[in-house]
């Protein structure tokens, strides 16, 4: 196990995400089993839990759905069990049955599929298959819960008997039912159950005409139950045979009971082996809501996680239709410290406590909201101060309580350590806090530990900047809003925006002047110089984003081109074949043509024969022997490119024929020209040019230097108006 403190996992609020698991538990096995998660800090033992909890996340989105798993506890059987010459309860047996079964079905399923799931086929044969159980229970008890007639041979016979004397307590009822109401002493509703016996609803004043025992009464006392006499004997004997039953039933359950004894390690094997699968289900769909993954785990001490979300604002957020910034940060040998400085309200501490609580959770076995490509290893320790750190119980103010802290960080910092602080040296004196700080945070450099830390003391922000394995951060803000983006930036320190944010929220600017005159006019630079570089920074990192997306937007539209291209160049060249193709078939139908004609004149069927013969000949001479495949193939190429042109040919007639019409329609609904006597015309469909001579009742006669025609004036078209 890892050694981390529970002030750490409550500081990363890990209690949460336990709960948050719980809730997707189906048995209350699992539901504790969750709640009691701790890290680990073995490697095998985190990959196993891991991959197992991968291996049921992929049996959602595949056809191989993993059984159902759902079972009823048998922790009291259990106990039972370890007790000699205790007995077990029908209810005992169904729960001990099912979970048997559950068990065969699964081992069964994951022996077919350990392809698939071959960690969870390696838990499942880690537990014996006992099959006679589940026979015995089966062989002894009804799927209602109730001890079978052929359970034993004695019991067969009781039953035979008392089903016998129920059938004749039913016969001598029957008879005095009708017997005594025909003579009207019964009550309306004739008859009752008291006792699970039938009884007679008899009028009171008739009680003693009926012989029998007396059951009871109504609350009104105007009806007496009465067994009939003719009843009783039977009934008498029927209890005696339910005492009977009731001994031979005791006596199987003891048997069986017997039977099972044996057995509780290996039901106890079962009931757990049953609860991990539960918690593994549990852990699958929890990673399925928030797009967990399995990052991969190195042995080397190097943490990269790209586009890491914390999991409970991520839930959260998603719930309420609310974007949820994700961070990506890496701590490598080269860059072991990271100091993240900048205004509150920028991300800073959620950030830590993302790296922080994803860390927990995967050393739990728990898949992480983060990129597939990321990657990750162990600590054996993880420290947090985080939060509210004041101790009321111990009396100790925040600096006491955070100077206790540092020195139990100083106890157990080593190389194999994560610490994770916020607000670094507060609660002080900001110089001699931030001094105090300084040297713990060379302490933890020197050890060779690994951190991130937030901050607003600029002697850290500098430190960071001096020791070669660490580095500065900061929570990118808009310079000119002052909005926090929720972006990490590695390799700049943070300006804490004081007098920025001051004059955005209304203080004078008269103020805030004297308070800069009141501190060293250095300081006061150092802080400009930061925010203006942030400035910068920000308008470099929108500037590289539009580029980027331009960029991404021009090579798409480069893909599309030469696809576009090539899907022209081989239509240019189907076209091509098909047109060579179709121009040599005319050539050819020439041939036989002139061959026919020749026939026709001589009739000489000789020549025609050889001439043929030769056509062809000279023909296949000029193709390639193909095997029946190819020459298939290429004809169903020549039929799809020749129905492809045809039909864009018709498409083209089409519009050609819609456009001759639009041209016929302009030109009827067009005003009539007014022609006169020299205009230059032609008639609609010629070319010819003339004049017309005269003009005389919407007839013209139009001269065209050869000869003259008389023409309707419908027929002409203007060329050129007589100057």
């Amino acid at each position: 196990m890892a050694k981390i403190h529970a002030k750490t996992l409550e500081d990363l609020e890990f209690h949460s995400v336990l709960e948050q698991l719980s809730l997707r538990c189906n048995t209350e096995l699992g539901k504790t089993r969750a709640l009691s998660i701790i890290p680990f800090s073995e490697k095998e033992a985190v990959l196993v839990l891991l991959g197992e909890t991968s291996e049921y996340l992929s049996s959602f989105t595949n056809d191989n759905r993993i059984p159902n798993h759902s079972f009823d506890a048998i922790d009291k059987e259990l106990k039972l069990l370890k007790i000699e010459n205790t007995t077990l309860e029908l209810s005992g047996f169904r729960k001990i049955g099912g979970i048997c079964n559950t068990i065969a079905l699964h081992k069964k399923f994951f022996k077919k599929f350990k392809e698939y799931y071959p960690l969870l086929f390696n838990a499942s044969e880690a537990v014996a298959l006992q099959t006679e159980i589940p026979t015995q229970i089966d062989a002894i008890i009804d799927r209602f819960g109730e001890v079978k007639d052929k359970a034993s041979d004695t019991l067969w016979q009781i039953r035979k008997e008392m089903h016998a004397v129920k059938g004749k307590i039913s016969q001598s009822f029957g008879a005095a039912l009708s017997k005594y109401n025909s003579a009207e002493y019964l009550d309306d509703i004739r008859e009752s159950v008291v006792d699970n016996r039938r009884v007679l609803a008899v009028k009171a004043m008739y009680r003693k005409k009926i012989k029998g025992a007396v059951m009871g009464a109504s609350k009104t006392g105007t009806i007496v139950f009465i067994e009939p006499e003719t009843s009783l004997q039977y009934s008498r004997a029927l209890n005696n045979l339910l005492f009977d039953e009731k001994e031979e039933i005791q006596r199987i359950l003891n048997e069986l009971t017997a039977l099972i004894r044996p057995y509780a390690p290996l039901l106890s094997d079962y009931q757990e082996f049953l609860a991990h699968i539960d918690l593994t289900a549990a852990k699958a769909k929890y990673a399925s809501e928030m797009n967990a993954v399995k990052p991969a785990i190195k042995d080397a001490k190097e943490l990269h996680l790209r586009d890491a979300y914390h999991p409970l604002l991520y839930l959260t957020n998603k719930h309420a239709n609310l974007k949820t910034h994700p961070q990506t940060i890496s701590l490598y040998p080269e860059n072991r410290i990271i100091v993240i400085s900048g205004p509150n309200a920028g991300g800073k501490s959620i950030t830590l406590k993302t790296i922080g609580l994803l860390q927990v959770m995967l050393q739990s076995g728990l898949l992480i909201p983060v990129h597939e490509r990321s990657s990750v290893c162990l600590f054996n320790k993880i420290l947090t101060d985080i939060g509210d750190n004041q101790s009321i119980e111990n009396h100790l103010s925040t600096y006491s309580y955070r100077l206790k802290n540092m020195n139990s960080f100083l106890k157990k910092c080593d190389k194999n350590t994560l610490f994770l602080i916020d607000e670094f040296g507060t609660g002080s004196d900001p110089e001699l806090g931030g001094a105090l700080a300084e040297i713990f945070l060379e302490v933890f450099y020197e050890r060779g530990a690994y951190g991130v830390i937030t901050t607003h003391y600029a002697n850290l922000k500098l430190l960071a900047n001096e020791l070669p394995h660490a580095t500065n951060a900061n929570m990118l803000f808009n310079g000119k809003t002052l909005e926090p983006t929720y972006q990490l930036i590695l390799g700049q320190a943070g300006s804490s925006f004081t007098f920025e944010v001051a004059q955005k929220n209304g203080i004078p600017y008269s103020l805030i002047n004297k308070a800069k005159k009141k501190i060293e006019r250095g300081k006061v630079r150092f802080d400009a110089t930061i925010a203006k570089l942030q400035k910068e920074r920000s308008k470099m990192a929108q500037t590289g984003s539009r580029l980027q997306e331009e960029e991404v937007k021009a090579r798409e539209e480069a893909r599309r081109l030469e696809s576009l291209n090539t899907k022209i160049k081989s239509k240019l060249e189907n076209y091509q074949e098909l047109y060579d193709h179709n121009q040599r078939m005319i050539y050819l139908g020439n041939k036989v043509n002139m061959v026919a004609e020749r026939y026709f004149q001589d009739n000489k069927k000789r020549a025609l024969v050889s001439e043929l013969i030769r056509i062809v000949e000279t023909e296949n001479s000029k193709r390639k022997k193909k095997s029946a495949k190819e020459v298939k193939e290429q004809r169903q190429k020549k039929a799809k490119v020749a129905q492809e042109v045809q039909e864009k040919v018709k498409v083209i007639r089409v519009e050609k024929k819609k456009a001759q019409k639009k041209a016929e329609i302009k030109k009827k609904n067009a005003p009539r020209p007014v022609f006169k006597i020299g205009d230059r015309v032609r008639l609609n469909d010629g070319k010819a040019v003339g004049s017309i001579d005269s003009l005389e009742k919407n007839k013209a006669v139009v001269n065209y230097g050869m000869f003259t025609t008389n023409v309707h004036i419908d027929q002409l078209e203007l060329v050129e108006a007589k100057k």
